[in-house]
């Protein structure tokens, strides 16, 4: 049974498709998300990443900030569930789940047979988001890849006390007009946004095993940062940013199965 997984985000689309529940056969991933083309090319690109018809496909969920503007999935399913169930996907006995999107961060917990049993959620500020680390990486002229081999030249990591992205803005500008290195300054950030997020993920609980799902997901520094901070490892796949399509085409399967029984 072929099940895919749509996830639209406010920056990034993603979809996954998924055999019987257990392999990933393609995947595929482009900028843009609600109100965009993004949707359709990612699955345009994961098309072309197997001899597979769309026909083939036995049930289709859709997920994310753009869920309920999407018109071609059989359901829709809410972030939460899909992170919680992609995150387990792929770390079985995972208990804490740190999602760090474009628009929002979320932090995911999960009881011993993997059901969500708490959530904390940041969606009112941009500080602690991916949205953060782009406006702070415009502002130093950089792409936002290349913060986590920025950050690794640091030898003081600049103070970014400001809790609010636009004062947040000023002050790294203002430490920038003053001499404070560039690599010290993403360091700063880097640590600013960890900050934000341990503190949302102390209200939550944190238990082990702990990992991160979402772009910012792919940024070393920040993982290191809130390793440090929450005093826990945080582990890590390649497939971070897919959590929430895997969840999808996780949960179209179970579904699935359901109404086939």
């Amino acid at each position: 049974m072929i099940t895919l997984g749509i996830d639209i985000g406010s920056t990034t689309s993603k979809c996954v498709l998924l055999k019987d529940g257990q392999e990933i056969i393609a995947s595929g991933l482009r900028v843009g998300g609600l109100g965009t083309e993004g949707p359709e090319e990612a699955l345009a690109d994961l098309w072309k990443l197997t001899d597979l018809d769309p026909s083939a496909v036995t049930r289709t969920i859709v997920t994310g900030y753009g869920r309920n503007k999407y018109e071609g999935a059989d359901g829709e399913v809410s972030e939460l569930t899909c992170h919680a169930l992609g995150g387990r996907f792929i770390f079985p006995d995972l208990r804490t789940l740190i999602d760090i999107g474009g628009q929002d961060a979320k932090i995911i917990s999960l009881n011993e047979s993997g059901r969500m049993s708490n959530f904390v959620m940041n969606d009112k500020c941009a500080a602690g988001t991916g949205r953060f680390l782009d406006v702070m990486a415009n502002i130093l002229r950089m792409d936002i890849n290349d913060l986590e081999a920025c950050a690794a030249q640091s030898e003081k990591p600049a103070s970014i006390s400001s809790t609010c992205t636009v004062f947040a803005e000023s002050e790294v500008i203002s430490q920038l007009a003053n001499g404070v290195s560039r690599p010290d300054l993403v360091a700063g950030i880097c640590e600013s946004v960890a900050s934000r997020v341990s503190a949302l993920a102390r209200r939550a609980g944190v238990v082990p095993r702990v990992c991160m799902s979402g772009g910012v997901a792919r940024n070393g520094a920040v993982r290191s940062a809130l390793s440090k901070s929450l005093e826990v490892d945080i582990d890590f796949d390649p497939m971070a940013q897919y959590f929430g399509a895997i969840g999808a085409a996780l949960y179209g399967y179970r579904q699935a199965l359901k109404q086939n029984s």
